[in-house]
């Protein structure tokens, strides 16, 4: 039978990302050929790992539904299959509002759609509605994508459970699925359950067989990093875990993503000084600082706790880059408690900050006990007047790194420039570093010693230092 071809299109986050790449991998292993994230559909059905964090991220899904649904209409696709989040979510409103999908499966329960896209079932769903070949897309499907358009039709020996759609030197690796927290805000634990931790055997077995792959750097993701391990083992095991994957021969960068500040493990701090290879980074959501605010959001800690793990985290790990997220508007902030938070950031001086508007969620606490009462107008001005504070003090922590040299990985090159990241920047989030491509012998997935020689708000430009 002809070989057929699938469009995989990941929507949201590198957590959703990682949820594709072991399907495809799945696909591989089937014999079956795809593309991720194309720039204009190649096959005839084409499969969407929704988000459905926040308004504006469930608005981008649909989009790239409604998107798929019109090039169906047009004769350019022939079936549309929906996974991920948002599925998990509303998969019996999204049934009945868009109609021209025909398959609709959770974020978990994918594996059934691996059994109805097997190679003898593919060409009856791909063909029932249609007895020709789909005409080449005309529309473009550029939107919020996870990463650039990649085919693959054969399967690398050394991978079993994961094809890396990222640059071959960088992976993202997920140790956790689900969270434990429910503050009140959240919906992710009513998408992805209670927080489920993978084993520790198994995390560094995939990080070996990554580091054969080629693989440097590591970005470790999970809904909630610091609660690792409690559910397995009765207690917080990251640190432990970090610590042994430190210490995988071929390992380069180590970065974390996605902590708590309540019950923050300290040791993990220990293990960022013993090894060179932990980058001196820490991607922690605070969300907010006035004890009122925390309260509602059912944060579980408070201003004076928030300010003592700061201090303890600059103490302990000198030199540190602290990412956090911050949120305005939620129910009930007034003016004073925002610039509380707008104070807060002026003194706290985070390395890299993003900050979003309060957005309710059906479903979760404070849906159902508090009143949205801050007004849109209200909820845009205080995120813009947050994030201009934000950029200023960005714009000064970029000035101070002028004349340093740094570690630096090169991640690919556009136009004049290549572009790279030292240990303070990670993928597809952050600044970056942009080299000027001057006939320099400059490799990507290598790392250079790289000296700053300007810089903006969040970019960095330098030179190689040979």
């Amino acid at each position: 039978m002809k070989t057929r071809t699938i469009d995989v299109i990941t929507m949201g986050c590198s957590k959703n990302l990682v949820d594709s790449e072991m399907l495809m991998s799945r696909f591989l292993q089937q014999g079956i050929r795809f593309f991720h994230n194309p720039d204009r559909l190649h096959g005839d059905i084409a499969v969407v790992n929704t988000c459905g964090f926040i308004g504006d991220a469930k608005e981008e899904s649909i989009n790239m539904i409604l998107s798929l649904c019109q090039q169906k209409e047009e004769g350019y696709l022939n079936k549309i299959i929906v996974m991920g989040c948002l599925s998990e979510r509303y998969r019996q409103e999204l049934a009945e509002e868009i109609p021209q999908v025909d398959c609709f499966y959770g974020k978990f329960d994918w594996s059934k759609m691996l059994e109805d896209l097997t190679s003898e079932n593919l060409a009856s769903l791909a063909s029932e509605k249609s007895q020709t070949s789909p005409k080449r897309a005309g529309t473009s499907l550029k939107s919020s994508l996870t990463s650039p358009e990649r085919c693959q039709t054969s399967l690398p020996e050394s991978l079993t459970k994961r094809y890396i759609s990222t640059p071959p030197h960088y992976a993202y690796v997920k140790i956790a699925e689900g969270c434990d927290r429910k503050c009140a805000y959240c919906a992710i634990p009513i998408i992805t359950g209670k927080h489920k931790s993978r084993k520790i055997e198994d995390i560094l077995q995939e990080v070996s067989d990554l580091v054969k792959q080629g693989v440097r750097e590591f970005q470790i993701i999970a809904q909630e990093l610091t609660y690792y391990g409690v559910d397995l083992y009765g207690e917080q095991r990251l640190p432990e875990l970090i610590d042994r994957m430190a210490q995988i021969e071929g390992v380069e960068w180590i970065r974390l993503h996605y902590a708590y500040p309540n019950h923050f493990p300290l040791s993990l701090l220990d293990v960022m000084n013993k090894h060179e290879n932990v980058c001196k980074y820490l991607d922690i959501a605070l969300q907010h600082i006035s004890d009122g605010v925390l309260n509602r959001m059912q944060r579980h800690t408070s201003k004076q706790e928030t300010l003592t793990l700061l201090k303890t985290i600059r103490s302990k790990v000198p030199g540190i880059c602290i990412r956090t997220t911050l949120m305005v508007g939620f129910c009930g902030e007034t003016e004073e408690e925002f610039q509380e938070l707008l104070d807060f950031t002026k003194k706290a001086r985070f390395e890299k900050m993003g900050a979003f508007a309060y957005c309710e969620e059906e479903g979760t606490f404070a849906a159902e006990n508090f009143e949205d009462d801050v007004s849109e107008a209200v909820k845009q001005q205080r995120l813009d007047e947050l994030m201009n504070v934000q950029q200023q003090i960005s714009a000064e922590i970029c000035a101070e790194r002028i004349g340093r040299t740094y570690k630096t990985i090169i991640d690919r090159q556009e136009g004049e420039y290549f572009i790279g990241r030292t240990e303070f920047e990670t993928p597809e989030v952050d600044g970056e570093v942009l080299i000027k491509a001057d006939g320099t012998d400059i490799r990507i997935g290598t790392f250079y010693q790289v000296e700053i020689t300007d810089a903006d708000e969040f970019d960095l430009y330098g030179q190689i230092v040979k």
